[in-house]
């Protein structure tokens, strides 16, 4: 059985949450070499923000689960 693409998109969202440091956290998402989308998580406010590789569209999530499955869904092929 494979391990679940979910829980470690959720493991590395948790990890931008939990960093002690006041600045912004990024962490890029890429499927075979190829980045679908930069996620930031800015600790003063609490939110997520998405931003879409190929079509620069921006989303912002207050909620880790919503931003975890807008992540599956760009990593699926």
């Amino acid at each position: 059985m494979k391990n679940s693409k979910l829980s470690a998109i959720i493991k590395r969202l948790s990890a931008m949450v939990e960093a002690n440091d006041s600045e912004v956290q990024v962490r890029r998402f890429e499927h075979e070499g190829q980045e679908r989308c930069i996620v930031t998580f800015d600790s003063s406010t609490e939110m997520f923000e998405l931003t879409e590789s190929g079509s620069q569209q921006v989303y912002q999530f207050d909620d880790i689960d919503l931003v975890a499955l807008e992540i599956f869904e760009l990593l699926q092929d």
